[in-house]
């Protein structure tokens, strides 16, 4: 484990230092600022924003996996063992997502307005707001690293078509009812209505399951088939 973060930590440092980590904040904050606007009910901005780190998330995969030079990757891949290196990629992209989504919680607390809308019946309270808002955030974290991980090596190798694969994930993990970021966003935003706020405690159970388990697949398939 004092491995895997040793090598976790240099991947951070890698997308930090190719500004790889660029393109994905910059989208992130300008469909922010685009959606959301200063004074606005706290939950349906924290559902839209939390909405917003799935695609991000999976993009942050792809740059962490892509920002390092194939000799060095080679010369990593090496010394440390393929599994250990992709599975400390995947936790950097992690980590990074993480890190916005908590930024992205306190910079919608600080511009917005009240906690539900007018209509709602019920005011929640901003400290359940907050919890809900960034248990969703981190579930759509997950998922992104799911759709990130499938779509890119070594599940899909050299393919012209990870990026769309990246997308049409990320995109499924939104639309579709059976997906956790599904409901944790559509939970955060009826509650911006209804005043009825739950935390997303099974969705984010469930998230960690499936990023666990897309995770060790990822490392594995590194291990016998290194891309």
């Amino acid at each position: 484990m004092r491995q895997v973060g040793a090598l976790t930590r240099y991947h951070l440092e890698l997308l930090v230092r190719s500004h790889a980590w660029l393109p994905p904040f910059l989208a992130f904050a300008l469909l922010l600022v685009v959606g959301v606007t200063a004074g606005d009910p706290l939950l349906g901005g924290l559902g839209y924003g939390a909405g917003l780190l799935v695609p991000v998330s999976a993009w942050f995969v792809r740059g962490v996996l892509t920002a390092e030079p194939p000799a060095a990757r080679a010369c990593l891949v090496a010394a440390a063992g393929p599994a250990r290196v992709h599975l400390a990629a995947l936790l950097a992209a992690l980590t990074a997502g993480l890190l916005l989504a908590v930024g992205e919680v306190a910079a919608l607390w600080w511009v917005s307005g009240a906690v539900a809308n007018p209509g709602a019946g019920v005011d929640p309270g901003v400290g359940r707001a907050l919890l809900a808002g960034l248990t969703a955030a981190v579930v759509c974290v997950l998922l992104g690293v799911v759709a990130g991980a499938v779509a890119n090596r070594p599940l899909l190798v050299r393919s012209p078509y990870d990026v769309l694969a990246a997308l049409g994930l990320a995109a499924a993990a939104l639309v579709l009812p059976v997906s956790p970021a599904n409901a944790a966003v559509r939970g955060v935003v009826t509650a911006a209505r209804t005043g009825g706020l739950g935390v997303p405690w099974g969705q984010l159970l469930l998230s960690v399951v499936l990023v666990a388990a897309v995770g060790a697949g990822a490392a594995a398939s590194a291990g016998r088939r290194p891309g």
